[in-house]
């Protein structure tokens, strides 16, 4: 069987769930090359999560704002640690919880819930314009935010609507994982050597632009690029990745995760 991928190399640098990702694109007939651009780790320090989550628990919020899938999951599992997880899922089933995109949705169904609120668009602009439509005069809302953003305009937006916010940032970035993977990555893309590179979160990204200038291989990683048809989950890497000059070739239309990536990448090729 012919799947509509086949004869195509992909560069796969999805972390978390980078066999689940590269295994639909070899369903589709590609062969992929894999690496993991970023490692995602529990805090250190798990104090600030559990003094968080025990206010969670508490009733001390009235809303709360999810960001990523990977944050909610990292909260339950420093609930189960603390031997909260029930009072934190009940806490969070009574709370308006708003959420930016389809990760954070598959997460709160993972624990048998739903979410109240979908952003306008999956960006933190768009959950801004989202927060612009609600009422939060007086609110208390808890803040799920992700490593290396603290989100400055966000915060911003929830005081600006008369709330007061309480951020927590639950896991963190281990980007110094496997370098010569990395490095392999840069120089097969450069060589032609890779059809398409799929990206899915901006960390991802950032990563291969570090790697790139620590290893001197700039040259390389703009030719590599610039041969390779780049596809991307959503408009938040795209953007990133548009304001150093590079063109996206396939990026979903809605439904910013894998299967329609994958779809948005055929369709691409006229397939």
């Amino acid at each position: 069987m012919t799947g509509r991928l086949t004869g195509l190399k992909i560069l796969v640098p999805e972390s978390r769930e980078l066999d689940l990702f590269a295994g639909m694109l070899e369903a589709e007939g590609a062969r992929t090359l894999r690496c993991p651009l970023v490692t995602i780790l529990d805090l250190e320090d798990p104090a600030p999560v559990e003094a968080w989550l025990r206010r969670l628990a508490d009733g001390a919020f009235d809303d709360l704002i999810l960001l990523t899938g990977e944050g909610l999951r990292r909260l339950v599992g420093a609930a189960i640690r603390a031997g909260l997880r029930d009072e934190v899922i009940a806490a969070i089933g009574k709370l308006r919880t708003i959420i930016r995109g389809p990760k954070p949705a598959r997460a709160l169904r993972e624990v048998g819930l739903s979410p109240s609120v979908s952003a306008d668009a999956p960006t933190t602009d768009g959950v801004i314009a989202t927060l612009a439509e609600l009422d939060l005069k007086g609110h208390r809302v808890g803040v799920q935010l992700y490593p290396g953003n603290p989100n400055a305009p966000l915060l911003s937006a929830v005081e600006a609507a008369g709330a007061t916010s309480d951020a927590i940032t639950p896991y963190r970035y281990a980007s110094d994982a496997e370098t010569d993977a990395v490095e392999g990555a840069i120089r097969a893309m450069a060589e032609g050597k890779v059809d398409f590179v799929a990206f899915t979160s901006t960390p991802q990204w950032d990563r291969l632009v570090k790697v790139a200038a620590e290893r001197n291989l700039e040259p390389e990683f703009r030719r590599g690029l610039n041969r390779t048809r780049v596809a991307v989950a959503g408009p938040v890497v795209a953007k990133v990745i548009a304001a150093m000059g590079f063109s996206i070739a396939a990026m979903p239309e809605s439904n910013f995760h894998m299967k329609p990536l994958l779809n948005a990448m055929a369709a691409s090729l006229g397939r």
